[in-house]
């Protein structure tokens, strides 16, 4: 009887190999799929308007500011969620497809699921995420100020000991933020943004809606800049910001670092 009990354990075992190998199916239990292990969520912005004032040009968010922040903040474990100001698919500019990063996102399936199907603020909520990232891109300038609900996420995320970062024209994402004191976010902190000069010196300073620099100094912002152009980045209680497009990295780099202290 052992023995008979032995043979039969001996063929039920080797049935799924023999069965594969004679091409049957054979029914087996789902394994529940595991999500990879992140270091947290961060929440991208990216606007959703695409007209460039009455230029009859088209705007929208600057790829690269998504793109180079997103590649340094993925490499470090973390996970990338987009919103936008509508949701769903977004406007974007200054495509490069000559830079490798541009390349690497446009290949990452989930990156591309994120950013063609934005979420909209109503989806969004606040306390899954260790930090908010605005970025750039004219079209920021039209649909990112005055939207009540993305500024109540980011005083929610701030509130909450997350970090708010921005870069170039993803500032105006801040210029109206106020925190549960009434005070404006940006108030007393050495804030960075795209420029007044940087404005003029590409002739859009007639077109914008209003002065970025501007705005921010007159809700209290330190704006603090270099000459035009050129890298800077701005750190302050866990406020970052970065001048333009050559920035991008090194505000992601250091969101990175003000994430992992």
């Amino acid at each position: 009887m052992r023995m008979l009990r032995r043979n039969a354990l001996s063929f039920l075992t080797c049935m799924p190999i023999a069965a594969a190998a004679g091409g049957a199916s054979v029914a087996t239990a789902a394994v529940p799929e595991e999500k990879p292990k992140t270091s947290g969520k961060i929440l991208f912005v990216v606007t959703s308007h695409g007209e460039l004032g009455n230029t009859g040009r088209k705007t929208g968010y600057w790829l690269s500011e998504v793109t180079h922040s997103w590649k340094v903040l993925k490499d470090a474990g973390y996970e990338i969620d987009f919103v936008s100001p509508l949701g769903g698919e977004c406007p974007s500019e200054g495509i490069d497809a000559s830079d490798p990063i541009n390349k690497e996102f446009s290949q990452d399936l989930s990156a591309q699921k994120k950013i063609n199907f934005t979420m909209k603020p109503s989806d969004v909520k606040p306390d899954e995420y260790k930090a908010i990232f605005f970025a750039g891109g004219h079209g920021v300038m039209w649909d990112f100020p005055d939207n009540k609900e993305l500024a109540a996420i980011t005083s929610k995320i701030y509130e909450n000991g997350g970090v708010v970062a921005a870069v170039c024209h993803g500032p105006a994402g801040l210029v109206n933020v106020k925190l549960s004191n009434g005070k404006y976010l940006v108030e007393g902190k050495k804030i960075n943004s795209f420029t007044n000069s940087e404005e003029k010196g590409i002739g859009l300073d007639k077109v914008v809606p209003f002065a970025l620099e501007t705005a921010l100094v007159k809700h209290g912002a330190k704006f603090q800049c270099s000459d035009n152009f050129q890298s800077h980045v701005v750190v302050n209680d866990r406020v970052i910001t970065g001048q333009n497009p050559m920035s991008a990295m090194a505000v992601g780099a250091a969101i990175r670092t003000a994430l992992q202290n």
